[in-house]
């Protein structure tokens, strides 16, 4: 037998969600080992779900950590998932962890980025690449989509940015399909807005130092796997290839929107480079 209820938004939020998905109520009945009937009786509202198949649904959906929470709070239910500030005590082995991350990842670049790309830690890769930048665009918080595409900050030193820029735009709006954030919303809309330089793709800015020589910015191979970054650095043209990795099966939201990206080189020149600048 259901119970009726019609004080909650858990259902529409649900099939919201699995619209998202593109699944159907038989298939996610399946996956959640429920019937379709009580799939549709919890979206219309006829039925409230309880707190465990709130869960399950929200698991099956692949819903983000901090829109689980809001399920929760939608049927009537206290948030599961903490959101522990990173410079919490009880946070002090995690930031240990990625602190030796970044720093076993050098001389490559990497760094650690929160829901909203704020940088939260980053090694000497990142410090060398965003060496001259103006002291507004590197005053805390840094922000990784403003330094990338900020006509201050590294675009002009980009030589595909109109390739790179449509990537992160992209990701982003991806991102703000499933998250609520206004913050998030804010940062695309400033960044969608900066002007593009009326030179086309592969052309770069003399730099103000260095002896740079069209030998040095030469255009270098193209990786066939991926997009790659293509950015000239002290007279040498470096391409990467950005890799993002994120927590498994986290169980707090600070932790669920953490993201490590890492700028792999995308030939051995840009190798080279590196280790060649490394003390």
């Amino acid at each position: 037998m259901t119970t009726a209820v019609t004080d909650t938004a858990v259902g529409p939020l649900l099939r919201s969600w699995r619209e998202r998905r593109r699944i159907t109520q038989l298939e996610l009945a399946i996956r959640a080992d429920s019937s379709a009937r009580h799939i549709s009786f919890i979206e219309t509202g006829r039925a409230r779900p309880s707190q465990e198949m709130v869960l399950r649904l929200a698991d099956h959906l692949d819903v983000p950590v901090r829109e689980r929470n809001a399920l929760l709070l939608a049927a009537g239910y206290a948030p599961r998932y903490a959101e522990t500030p990173l410079d919490d005590p009880a946070m002090g082995a995690l930031r240990e962890g990625m602190e030796q991350l970044l720093q076993g990842y050098e001389p490559y670049p990497a760094l650690i980025v929160d829901g909203t790309y704020t940088v939260l830690a980053a090694n000497r890769g990142i410090a060398m690449l965003l060496d001259g930048l103006p002291g507004h665009l590197l005053a805390p918080p840094l922000n990784a989509m403003r330094l990338t595409l900020h006509p201050e900050g590294l675009a002009p030193k980009i030589r595909n940015l109109r390739e790179w820029r449509g990537h992160l735009l992209s990701q982003m709006e991806r991102q703000i399909a499933i998250m609520r954030s206004d913050a998030l919303r804010a940062l695309y809309d400033e960044v969608a807005a900066y002007p593009l330089p009326e030179a086309g793709d592969d052309t770069a800015t003399a730099p103000a130092t260095g002896t740079a020589t069209q030998d040095s910015l030469a255009q270098s191979p193209v990786p066939h796997f991926a997009l790659p970054l293509r950015i000239e650095h002290d007279g040498h043209l470096l391409s990467f290839v950005s890799s993002i990795s994120t927590f498994n099966t986290p169980m707090d939201v600070t932790v669920a929107e953490l993201a490590i990206e890492t700028l792999l080189p995308a030939d051995p020149a840009t190798v080279k480079y590196l280790r060649s600048t490394t003390p």
